[in-house]
């Protein structure tokens, strides 16, 4: 199967594609980044965010960064536009944001950015979702993942991946307490909950590469965290 990645790699590259990324300063997103670096899959990476990031090392130097305000993100349209692949790793907690800060970006955000990413071109959307989003679901979270889920799905992209992974194991740069005791208690067994309720980063950045390079049947597809834990395992570097 290794064997058929690195083909695949090879022939998606020929067909000389950019793509853009919202959220590489988040633990997910920069995996995900160094994951499409070192995989060399696209001509042109652009990473789209609030602020300019600094990285070291010569793989970073042909990125692209667009840097936009994301309460006024019609005035930024046109870094939207040019775009085949659009990943979204965008996201933040009600703690942090409080509740209405947390929907604002998690789903009006998220979702304007899918909308201008359509209407400049792009073709195929990943969205990382979470575990358990249902847009019926009496908890925000849940509730506010699942509405953004279906409505991006409403925009009519011509292949849409939602990832829905359980708990994200890495060491976040910011607290959050509950995530922390869940991966402090999940890690020390991840090689059994890996595909149940928790998977590494590194894992789900892996898969959600892989993904782009297969040719599914249905248009939209949403990959629960065992799916994500097997296609995170195939790589063909």
């Amino acid at each position: 199967m290794a064997e058929d990645m690195k083909t695949l790699e090879e022939n998606f590259r020929q067909q000389n594609k950019s793509c853009f990324i919202l959220g590489a300063s988040g633990e997910t997103g920069r995996m995900l980044l160094q994951e499409l670096l070192e995989r060399n899959i696209f001509s042109k990476i652009t990473l789209i965010g609030r602020r300019q990031l600094t990285f070291e090392g010569k793989e970073y130097e042909k990125l692209v960064q667009e840097v936009v305000d994301f309460e006024k993100l019609d005035d930024s349209a046109a870094a939207f536009q040019g775009h085949d692949v659009g990943y979204c790793c965008l996201g933040t907690t009600r703690a942090k944001a409080g509740a209405e800060g947390f929907v604002r970006v998690d789903h009006d955000y998220v979702l304007k950015s899918a909308e201008l990413a359509k209407t400049g071109g792009c073709t195929h959307y990943h969205l990382l979702s979470s575990r358990g989003a249902d847009k019926t679901s009496n908890f925000l979270y849940l509730k506010v993942k699942g509405q953004v889920e279906a409505d991006i799905e409403a925009l009519g992209f011509d292949r849409y991946a939602i990832y829905r992974p359980g708990v994200l194991l890495v060491d976040r740069q910011e607290s959050r307490p509950a995530e922390w005791l869940a991966r402090k208690f999940l890690g020390a067994f991840s090689s059994v909950c890996s595909t149940s309720m928790a998977i590494p980063i590194q894992v789900v950045a892996k898969a959600m590469v892989s993904n782009t390079l297969l040719q599914p049947e249905q248009k939209t597809e949403i990959l629960e965290n065992k799916n994500i834990a097997s296609l995170g395992k195939i790589e063909g570097k």
